[in-house]
């Protein structure tokens, strides 16, 4: 029986018997089974080895991995990672902005992503495959809104896997990458991004090796964080106002996706609104219905959008795109029956936010302009353009450029 046989085997639950042959219920042929016995040969040497032995050797295994650092992730994991992963995959394109940040060259720590382009909008996709080309080369694997591909990750052989929380491998999966001494680590942009913005940037930091970096961006954010919160915590309840921020607006004819309990919605309470969608959704997402919506009469409205709503005719903003086109595309929007007869809507209290810049670390921008759009009588010495300018000069490998906002006065 072969080392990599040996290996194979350790993992009962990969579907992989002590003679390295598929059990039956798994129906995998000879061939997938021979393609990845070559692949192991050739990625495991010996750090994947080491750590495969490690977990069924105790002590002498685990002392050969001692060059391994730690890491808790996003789903409270600690996680055994290479001091310095050379390469990395993700499960999603919107990281790349977050890699830009903390690396003046994000691709080239990448194995593999997804390719999902439309997260991203085609225009920032051109506009980081100009300046690092290497990115149109690089193997795909599967995207976090679908099922993980194991034979995808494998095929790229990254140091580290990078999922997103409430997506990615099953633990069986996780088991069959850690035999090959491929860990995988969960972060989050998305689910819950006010909370988890910080931990997953320092996550990244760590993977790449550019933890000050991260460490700078986190205190440049948490600054500006801080001084909102300051002004916020003297409100008294009855002062926030009511706001109804519909999410991709216009994507389908009906109304209204809406943040509940969390998600978007934690920005809405941060700058001392009062989000109508938590009073009635328990998710972190969901609908409201039109007559609701009417029934409450919001004081402000915010919508968000991007490239994806073009062909729909919804909200579009971002790269790409210039502000009397955004603009038209927001008045197209508020007229709408139903919401155009909001007070929101009549008193010129309606705003248009491109839903990139909440999914992701520059969200201080989002923030920024919804305490501006909340409160005007608090925050009129705060400029997003500004930050935007900042986080463009100092951080970002490829600058945010376009219509990230739009209001109508």
């Amino acid at each position: 029986m072969t080392v990599v046989d040996q290996v194979l085997g350790w993992f009962s639950g990969s579907g992989v018997s002590q003679s390295g042959g598929w059990l039956p219920g798994q129906r995998q042929g000879v061939a997938r089974q021979s393609a990845r016995r070559r692949w192991i040969n050739r990625r495991i040497g010996f750090r994947g080895l080491m750590l495969g032995l490690a977990m069924v050797c105790g002590p002498w295994g685990a002392g050969s991995a001692a060059t391994a650092a730690q890491l808790t992730d996003l789903k409270g994991r600690v996680v055994a990672v290479p001091d310095r992963a050379s390469k990395i995959s993700i499960d999603d394109g919107r990281f790349l902005v977050a890699l830009a940040l903390i690396q003046a060259d994000p691709v080239k720590h990448l194995a593999a992503w997804p390719r999902d382009i439309h997260r991203i909008g085609a225009a920032t996709y051109a506009q980081y495959k100009a300046k690092f080309p290497a990115l149109d080369k690089l193997p795909q694997v599967a995207s976090s809104a679908g099922s993980f591909n194991l034979e995808a990750v494998l095929s790229a052989a990254p140091d580290v896997a990078v999922v997103s929380v409430g997506s990615g491998p099953t633990d069986a999966q996780m088991a069959q990458l850690k035999a090959v001494g491929i860990p995988v680590v969960f972060i989050d942009f998305f689910d819950n991004p006010f909370k988890n913005q910080e931990t997953s940037l320092r996550i990244l930091g760590q993977l790449t090796g550019s933890e000050a970096k991260a460490s700078e961006y986190i205190a440049f954010r948490r600054q500006r964080l801080d001084k909102i919160a300051q002004r916020v915590a003297k409100l008294p309840t009855k002062d926030r106002p009511t706001v109804f921020l519909e999410a991709h607006a216009g994507m389908t004819r009906d109304c209204c996706n809406s943040p509940g309990r969390g998600n978007m919605g934690e920005y809405i309470d941060f700058v001392g609104g009062h989000n109508i969608g938590a009073d009635v959704l328990k998710a972190p997402t969901g609908k409201l219905n039109l007559e609701y919506v009417i029934s409450r009469d919001p004081k402000v409205y915010i919508a968000t959008g991007g490239a994806h709503l073009e062909k729909a005719g919804g909200l579009v903003l971002g790269a790409g795109y210039e502000q009397a086109q955004t603009r038209a595309s927001l008045v197209k929007i508020a007229q709408r029956q139903g919401i155009a007869q909001l007070s929101a809507i009549e008193q010129g209290r309606t705003h248009g936010l491109a839903h990139q810049l909440i999914n992701s670390p520059i969200d201080i921008v989002a923030i920024e302009a919804f305490a501006t759009w909340v409160h005007p009588e608090l925050f009129g010495d705060v400029d997003q353009a500004k930050t935007l300018a900042e986080i463009n000069q100092r951080f970002l490998a490829v600058p945010y450029t376009g219509t990230g906002w739009v209001s109508l006065k």
